[in-house]
């Protein structure tokens, strides 16, 4: 019998590259799309040839999990239904659209013990496990500043400026949450927890109710500043991510919409001081490629059908989302805030 996914929500458009990567994987179909605006499930249903489900509870009970791509103030709800039922959820970033929304779906999860897993792809991406391992082998030395620049253009695009994404009661903030929380996530993964931020935000390109640019630096125990600068408007780019170590320097690019075109090859080069040599690798990214975001939905199936823990966490989605909110906290007040620690953001919910 196949594995059953039912996919809620139908406005997030990675939507359609979790269903194609669960068409593609043996042994695995898709339930039905649910969405409230039934058009919206008819038209994503549609370019899938799947079916759209009438009720939410029916869907829910011929399915064996659940694929939240929803406007981000709906996870907190489709996480109350999925774990209702007993149903293992793979989940949109952000985590939630408000602190409020992410606790209660740390306790909703905690409490029903269903397995968890929170989408961010560029832990799956073999250029950044390259990069993780570099950091781990001293390639650098010691770090000093990492910058990541992520985003896109999108904001120039009609559709866009119209869509939920620049709605703040539905997205919960604009581009330092939308796009900043993928850096978060990187830098949570390659350093650790940092302890303070500094951050402006800016609406003044688009004129939207949300942000379109920001620049957040964050402050680590071991002296490194990481800087995250993103937009939704940039109209092309290079590099994405800059290392600078005692010992070297790490330039990637090709890894966000910006700066995917801007080359064919050479997306990962390092500088040695000590050979006074540039090498470069020759991995190519997902990202690239064009086939990223589905790498989170067969790593889902794939814990699913080897009964494994989920590999990225309700946890990594909480601090993820606790750097962003005290970014948003740093530019709201001007001044340096702390990232409150997991005992204090979490209150003991996360398991």
């Amino acid at each position: 019998m196949s594995m059953r996914i039912a996919v809620l929500g139908a406005e997030h458009y990675h939507a359609n590259f979790w269903i194609r990567a669960f068409l593609q994987s043996e042994g695995v179909a898709v339930a039905g799309v649910w969405d409230k605006d039934r058009a919206k499930a008819v038209a994503l249903a549609g370019r899938h040839g799947i079916g759209v489900a009438d009720n939410l509870e029916t869907l829910l009970d011929r399915s064996d999990a659940v694929a939240i791509c929803s406007a981000t103030n709906e996870h907190v709800g489709f996480v109350r239904e999925a774990a209702r039922h007993g149903l293992p959820v793979l989940c949109e970033k952000p985590l939630g659209a408000t602190e409020g929304d992410c606790l209660e779906i740390a306790r909703i999860v905690g409490e029903s013990g269903v397995p968890f897993m929170q989408s961010f792809p560029k832990r799956f991406d073999p250029i950044n496990q390259e990069i993780k391992s570099l950091l781990a082998d001293r390639a650098l030395g010691t770090v000093t500043l990492c910058r990541v620049r992520h985003g896109h253009g999108h904001g120039f695009e009609d559709d866009f400026r119209q869509s939920w994404f620049v709605d703040p009661a539905r997205s919960g903030g604009g581009t330092l949450l939308d796009e900043g929380v993928h850096a978060a996530d990187f830098l949570r993964w390659m350093f650790g927890e940092p302890k303070t931020v500094s951050a402006a935000v800016s609406s003044a390109a688009l004129g939207l109710p949300v942000e379109d640019t920001a620049v957040a630096t964050f402050h680590f125990d071991s002296g490194m500043f990481a800087e995250v600068t993103t937009s939704w408007c940039f109209a092309a780019a290079d590099a994405s991510i800059e290392i600078y170590g005692t010992e070297g320097t790490l330039l990637l690019t090709g890894v966000d919409l910006a700066s995917r075109a801007t080359h064919d090859g050479g997306f990962l080069r390092v500088y040695s001081r000590k050979t006074e040599h540039w090498s470069v690798s020759p991995t190519i990214p997902h990202f690239k490629t064009g086939v990223f975001h589905e790498h989170v939905a067969w790593a889902f199936v794939r814990a699913l059908k080897e009964g494994r823990p989920m590999p990225v966490t309700l946890e990594d989605g909480m601090r993820a989302f606790a750097m962003v909110e005290a970014a948003y906290r740093s530019a709201k007040s001007g001044r340096l805030e702390t990232v409150r620690p997991a005992s204090e953001f979490d209150a003991g919910l996360i398991r």
